[in-house]
């Protein structure tokens, strides 16, 4: 199952594998997840820049939380490698995915979902929960299976805590990520037009 049917299946309650099977979850040092604030994160932190043609998506990139996902993030953003993919997968009440390199030519549309950048990253589990405005890694079933791709939560999802890596945290925007995941799609959640994006990285 590509990473989007396995995003699915997790949101309808269809995951029967047992969280204990993927290993215990890392913790954030002593801190509660309500204590790990965007204000908490330094000044230095890197943030993306989401540019689409219905506005900008500014996101704070947590990158003590998830170091390498975070310098993967931020590496492939400085070469270009997210310009031109779109938002392959949007759920209302859920979250839109995008960052796969298949879905910059659109006769790759029965793929999408399954490209990534040539590597795969291990997991960075953490205490952070699965909320609106959190941005998280897509993955396979496999926890160390993450790359390139990567969704945006714009509801709560509680089944995903502790068993997706979250690498950052929309500051401005969420509007613009409530038009994306309202478009029409079709039967496999992709929309029927495209949400083109261009990432920059800033500090």
């Amino acid at each position: 199952m590509d990473m989007c049917g396995w995003m699915r299946t997790v949101t309808i309650g269809l995951m029967m594998i047992s969280l204990g099977a993927w290993g215990s979850v890392a913790s954030v040092g002593a801190a509660s997840p309500s204590s790990v604030l965007i204000a908490d994160q330094p000044s230095t932190a890197p943030h993306a820049i989401l540019k689409t043609k219905f506005g900008e998506i500014e996101i704070v990139l947590f990158q003590e939380l998830a170091p390498k996902h975070v310098a993967s993030f931020v590496k492939l953003a400085k070469k270009g490698f997210y310009n031109g993919t779109i938002f392959h997968r949007v759920i209302p009440g859920f979250m839109i995915q995008g960052g796969d390199p298949l879905t910059k030519d659109p006769a790759n549309r029965s793929r999408y979902g399954t490209g990534g950048p040539g590597y795969t990253l291990p997991a960075e589990f953490s205490k952070i929960p699965h909320e609106r405005g959190i941005v998280s890694a897509a993955r396979t079933a496999d926890p160390n299976s993450a790359g390139s791709q990567f969704f945006i939560m714009v509801a709560k999802a509680p089944n995903l805590d502790g068993n997706y890596t979250v690498f950052g945290q929309v500051i401005k925007g969420m509007e613009v990520v409530d038009k994306i995941v309202s478009q029409p799609r079709d039967p496999r959640d992709n929309p029927l037009e495209r949400v083109e994006m261009t990432v920059k990285i800033v500090n």
